[in-house]
C-alpha cells in the first residue's frame, strides 16, 4: 500500500487503512481476548510496490506471518526516493502497535530520524536489503552483500573480456544510495580497477528503471561508440541497456552484466541479453524478519548485527577461474 502525505493530516484514517490490509494480507486468526486479537504486529515498509523484488518481499513476509500467527501490515513509497512516504509509514504503524518493522529505505540517511522515534517506543527496526547511514542505526539487517554481488560481475566480466581491452559503461541507480554504491564499488574490485579509471568511459544514473536505462545507454553511446562492457545497477536497467544496443546494431559486442536475480533477468541470461546476474534472495530476507519480530514480541530476543542472506552468480556461460551456476539454477530460485 502507498500511503501519501495525505496520511499526516489524517493519521487515524491511514492507519485504519493499513490494519485492514495487513488483516487481509494474512487471513489467519490468532487467539482473542477481551481486547481482541492477541497477535503480534508487524509492518513491512517497501521502497515501491510496483518492482518485482520488492513484490516478492511481500509475498515472503506474508507467508512467513501467516506461518507464525502474525498480521501483516504493509506501506511502501511512490516511488524509489520517497522518503516522506516512508516517515509516514513508520509513524502511522508505531500508532497501530507493531512490535517490529521491516524497511527497505528509500533514502539510507533522511530515515534514520523517524527509525530513532521508533526504537525509542519500544518497535524493533529491520534493514531488509538496504542499510541504512550509519547502519547501526537500525536493530539489525538482512540483506544481500550487495559488495560481493558487484564483485562477483566484475570477476566474470574480467574474464570474459580475456585480456581485451575495456571500455566500460557504468549504469548506476543514484547519488546517494547505499545498496547502488556498493554495487558499483563492488564490481570496480571484481574488474580489478578503481574510481577514476580511465577504462570507465561513461556513467549515468537510471533509477533502477528500464526505461532510464536505455536512455542512459544511449547516452553512453554518442558519447564512446567503442563501448564494450556495460555494468547496470539492475536487471530493469540491463534490459533497457540491451535495447538501446540492439537499437544500434552493437548487442553483439557488448557484456552486460548486472545484478538482482529476477525471473525476467534470468530470461535475459537465458536469451543471451545479459551476460550474467548476481541473484539475490528477497523472499529469505522477508520471511527471517518476521521470524525475529514474532521472536523479540515472545520473548523478548532482539535480532542484532548482519545477516547475510546470499548470492549467487548466475552465468549464460561459464567464465574461467569464476564459480557460477546455470541459467536453469536461476530460474529455479528466481523472483518475480
Amino acid at each position: 500500500m502507498e500511503i501519501s502525505s495525505r496520511a499526516r493530516r489524517w493519521p487515524v484514517l491511514a492507519i485504519s487503512v493499513v490494519l485492514a490490509l495487513g488483516a487481509t494480507a494474512c487471513g489467519s486468526s490468532g487467539e482473542g481476548d477481551n481486547s481482541g486479537s492477541t497477535k503480534v504486529k508487524v509492518g513491512l515498509i517497501t521502497k515501491t510496490e510496483t518492482n518485482p523484488f520488492f513484490v516478492k518481499m511481500k509475498e515472503g513476509a506474508q507467508k512467513a506471518a501467516e506461518a507464525s500467527g502474525a498480521e501483516l501490515l504493509t506501506a511502501a513509497g511512490k516511488f524509489d526516493g520517497d522518503n516522506e512516504g516512508q516517515v509516514t509509514a513508520i509513524e502511522n504503524m508505531v500508532v497501530a502497535g507493531v512490535k517490529g518493522i521491516l524497511i527497505t529505505p528509500s533514502d539510507t540517511k533522511a530515515i534514520v530520524p523517524a527509525i530513532a522515534k521508533a526504537r525509542a517506543a519500544g518497535v524493533v527496526v529491520i534493514a531488509l536489503d538496504t542499510p541504512t547511514d550509519p547502519e547501526n542505526a537500525t536493530d539489525a539487517l538482512f540483506a544481500t552483500d550487495n559488495f560481493k554481488a558487484g564483485e562477483l560481475i566484475g570477476q566474470f566480466a574480467k574474464a570474459k573480456m580475456a585480456g581485451k581491452p575495456a571500455k566500460i559503461a557504468t549504469l548506476d541507480l543514484a547519488p546517494g544510495i547505499t545498496v547502488g554504491k556498493l554495487r558499483h564499488d563492488g564490481f570496480l574490485k571484481g574488474f580489478g580497477i578503481a574510481d577514476g579509471d580511465p577504462s570507465v568511459v561513461c556513467s549515468q544514473d537510471t533509477q533502477g528503471d528500464q526505461a532510464k536505462g536505455q536512455t542512459a545507454m544511449e547516452n553512453c553511446l554518442q558519447k564512446a561508440a567503442d563501448i564494450n562492457l556495460v555494468y547496470t545497477i539492475n536487471e530493469p536497467a540491463a534490459l533497457g541497456a540491451y535495447n538501446a544496443l540492439k537499437a544500434a546494431g552493437k548487442e553483439k559486442d557488448v557484456i552486460i552484466v548486472s545484478v538482482d536475480g529476477g525471473c525476467t533477468g534470468v530470461k535475459g541470461v537465458t536469451a543471451g541479453q545479459i551476460a550474467a546476474t548476481s541473484q539475490q534472495y528477497p523472499l529469505k530476507m522477508a520471511s527471517l524478519g518476521v521470524e525475529a519480530v514474532v521472536k523479540f514480541a515472545k520473548d523478548g530476543t532482539k535480532p542484532s548485527g548482519y545477516t547475510d542472506t546470499g548470492v549467487t552468480l548466475i552465468a549464460g556461460s561459464p567464465a574461467p577461474g569464476v564459480d557460477s551456476k546455470d541459467a536453469a539454477f536461476g530460474t529455479a530460485n528466481c523472483w518475480g
